[in-house]
């Protein structure tokens, strides 16, 4: 078969990729804009198409029998474009590192070993024992809200669990799980939103999510509360969120996906139109929770797995959309 790696995201998963499937397929790498010489036509013949994208302005890969995404999100793949015989598949794999990002920015906040080592150097004891104003609070006191209930949210929990946290829940079903303490559905949102500490964010982009946490559902959290987005950026409504954190309504945020985002011809950017920057109650990353070695494996373990199961004929794994 002929696999192409399509653009600059897909790269990040191609070396050693060799390594992972049988010998006789051909692999190929093409860029973001597909404008070099031949590029344009590997796409439209190539049986495996792994990519992020696929829209309007693109050749179509008529004779591909998957596209797959090597990541979990695919809001942006229109999948109206896909040819009747495709199949749209996705990768996981990013959980074990999110949750490590969303305990150890929690940690931040109750365990400050930034602030006391730079304040020793000074000769400044702000957290010795023994001091009442000394005291700080412990993660295994709180409430963490879980929002969305995936295989990030899942993970999150565990490790919540074991730091012996509270486990909220708000999901579009009904969950019931060991790791869950309480749950809501989506109608009760805000009710949830109400009831925790710390609420994380790890829905992906859709219609039925996008804007879903707005001024309302911010203005429903504690005021100490904290609102971490390890999903997608556009869940939370941007100015919203802004609005909330310029008048201190809530007591921070830890934000990793974003509104804007460097582009193939745009190295850098700000990632947002709103001067998050500014606002010392917000703990800015960009985009990092999820990326590290272990994700970058356990991702092109999958897109070989399925490009081995289309070569013999089996089901496929992590199948969003299946042929028409």
């Amino acid at each position: 078969m002929k696999i192409v790696f399509h653009g600059q995201n897909a790269a990040n998963f191609r070396q050693g990729f060799e390594q992972l499937v049988a010998p006789e397929h051909q692999i190929l790498d093409l860029s973001d804009a597909l404008d070099q010489a031949g590029e344009r036509a590997h796409y439209e013949t190539a049986d495996v198409v792994i990519g992020i994208k696929l829209n309007d302005s693109m050749p179509v890969p008529s004779q591909a029998r998957l596209f797959h995404a090597p990541a979990a999100g695919t809001d942006a793949v229109n999948t109206t474009l896909l040819p009747a015989q495709c199949t749209l598949a996705n990768c996981f794999g990013h959980e074990n590192a999110i949750a490590e990002y969303v305990i150890a920015a929690l940690l931040m906040r109750h365990v400050p070993l930034a602030r006391a080592d730079q304040d020793l150097r000074r000769q400044r004891w702000t957290y010795w024992a023994g001091r009442p104003t000394a005291l700080r609070t412990e993660l295994g006191s709180q409430t963490i809200g879980l929002l969305g209930f995936g295989h990030i949210a899942q993970t999150v929990a565990l490790r919540a669990k074991a730091m012996g946290m509270r486990v909220h829940v708000a999901n579009r079903s009904p969950i019931q799980h060991p790791t869950v303490d309480q749950s809501w559905t989506l109608d009760a949102l805000h009710e949830f939103m109400g009831s925790a500490d710390a609420v994380v964010v790890s829905l992906p982009l859709t219609d039925n999510t996008q804007g879903l946490v707005d001024a309302r559902a911010i203005a429903a959290m504690r005021a100490d509360a904290v609102l971490m987005n390890v999903g997608r950026g556009a869940v939370i409504e941007e100015k919203a969120l802004y609005d909330a954190l310029a008048s201190r309504q809530i007591g921070g945020a830890v934000i990793d996906t974003w509104y804007q985002y460097p582009t193939p011809t745009q190295a850098e950017c700000a990632p947002s139109q709103y001067d998050f920057a500014a606002l010392d109650n917000v703990l800015m990353t960009p985009h990092m929770s999820g990326w590290t070695s272990g994700t970058v494996r356990r991702r092109q373990e999958t897109l070989a797995e399925n490009i081995g199961r289309l070569s013999r004929g089996e089901a496929l794994i992590n199948v969003l959309h299946g042929p028409r």
